[in-house]
């Protein structure tokens, strides 16, 4: 075969690829179809279908996982590398102990008997997240493996820098969170600072602004607060409305005080700036990614795996901090004081209930499920705000913090504190816009 044919051999396949691909992800978390009487995103009826397929025996699936969870620190021998890890380890084992309280009726009954607590942790949240996630998972490889990303990257290129201050590849960045994780969004944004390709400040800025939790953690959020019916609204406004706190936020303290240096010792690599023939760029870009990204099946199996490990993580602290959190929400005044500062907020957005919307956001800052816990039963104007901040808010002690300060990106605890409060205040007035206008 000449070399000539060879080429578009290749480039064929690596179009074909580019674009099946790319359309099955779209399909699994975009495209809204009805299905037994409900309308939603293919990845939900899926994991409805396999929920009640085992009935009654998956909580036993979500209790395996939590204890796998528990276990894997000290099979790993990651315990206590560091008083992180030791505080987490901790609390997952905690976790585990909740878990099995929950399934055999044990402790104090008022953890059994209000809605609130073990209920909605493990039956709302874990029993829904133990087989979304990793079904997100083996379906986020068509988004993430095969171009899409970069095709979008370098249309991206000319807004990023003038809008959020970044380079114009943490676009990619921005997909992978919203798509994948906020793990996944932030493993590459410390890879790629310390590789001199971010500054600090652009590093900053895409942890804080871009690494909020998946599609498939908002779909939970979204049939929590019944809004599954609305899910193309929902998210695609929830994105709009995060990305424009993010600019604002780029240009607030303490984001514009963090230098613009690069990680000490790395050789800085800024990106090549894009002027003319953006599309052959782009599909160049996505046709190379796709040429190199391999076995589909090795691909889908990688991605599943991803999956796996971010529920043994994630799940055992839902149980544990999220107790704590919602322990701390019903029983003391902190999170009802905490609230004040979003109330006169979310009463100028003339928002229903708009004390208990305020004091539900508080506790945003433990576990970004928490809110949704107390407004259920509110007006859809107070449930969508509610459901927006959970995902713009970004920061909450459970996941993100600590994977933030595991990273080398140079931004402490008073720091994120400042942040949320900032993104939570900025989320509230533009969701609250958008209530007023659509409900």
């Amino acid at each position: 075969m000449a070399t000539g044919e060879q080429k578009t051999f290749h480039r064929n396949k690596a179009m074909t690829k580019f674009i099946l691909c790319s359309l099955i992800g779209i399909f699994m978390f975009f495209v809204t179809i009805p299905y037994n009487g409900k309308s939603s995103i293919p990845l939900d009826h899926i994991t409805t279908i396999i929920r009640s397929l085992l009935g009654v025996y998956q909580k036993y699936v979500v209790l395996v996982v939590i204890v796998a969870g528990a276990i894997l620190p000290f099979y790993k021998k990651t315990w206590n590398k560091t008083k992180l890890d030791l505080f987490f380890s901790i609390f997952k084992i905690l976790g585990a102990i909740c878990a099995v309280m929950y399934i055999w009726e044990l402790g104090p009954a008022f953890l059994h008997e209000n809605p609130n607590l073990f209920p909605f942790l493990f039956n709302t949240l874990c029993s829904s997240l133990v087989f979304l996630i990793p079904l997100g998972g083996l379906f986020l490889s068509f988004l993430t493996d095969y171009g899409l990303m970069e095709f979008i990257g370098v249309f991206m290129q000319p807004f990023m820098r003038k809008i959020w201050k970044t380079p114009g590849r943490s676009a990619v960045d921005a997909v992978a969170s919203f798509v994948g994780s906020y793990s996944l969004g932030l493993l590459i944004t410390d890879k790629v600072y310390q590789d001199g390709k971010y500054t600090k400040k652009e590093a900053a800025i895409i942890a804080t602004g871009f690494s909020t939790v998946s599609a498939t953690f908002m779909v939970t959020v979204a049939k929590t607060l019944g809004l599954m019916d609305r899910w193309n609204f929902y998210f695609w406004t929830c994105l709009v409305v995060t990305f424009i706190v993010t600019a604002v936020t780029a240009r607030l303290i303490p984001l514009s005080r963090i230098p613009d240096d690069y990680y000490e010792g790395a050789t800085p690599a800024p990106e090549e700036v894009i002027k003319k023939n953006r599309l052959k760029v782009a599909l160049d870009s996505a046709l190379e990614t796709s040429d190199r990204s391999g076995s589909i099946p090795n691909n889908v199996w990688h991605s599943a795996k991803d999956g796996l490990r971010m529920i043994c993580t994630i799940l055992p602290t839902i149980m544990s901090i999220g107790l704590l959190g919602m322990l701390v929400a019903l029983y003391t005044p902190i999170f009802d004081v905490i609230g004040l500062i979003f109330y006169p907020f979310t009463l100028l957005m003339q928002l229903p209930d708009a004390l208990i919307a305020a004091q539900a956001m508080a506790t945003s800052i433990a576990e970004m499920f928490l809110p949704a816990a107390f407004v259920v039963d509110s007006a859809i104007q107070t449930r969508y705000v509610v459901a927006v901040v959970s995902v713009s808010e970004i920061i909450f002690f459970s996941a993100v913090v600590p994977c933030i300060l595991s990273t080398k990106i140079p931004i402490k605890i008073p720091q994120l504190l400042l942040i949320w409060v900032e993104r939570v205040i900025l989320t509230i007035l533009l969701a609250g816009i958008i209530a007023l206008i659509a409900f």
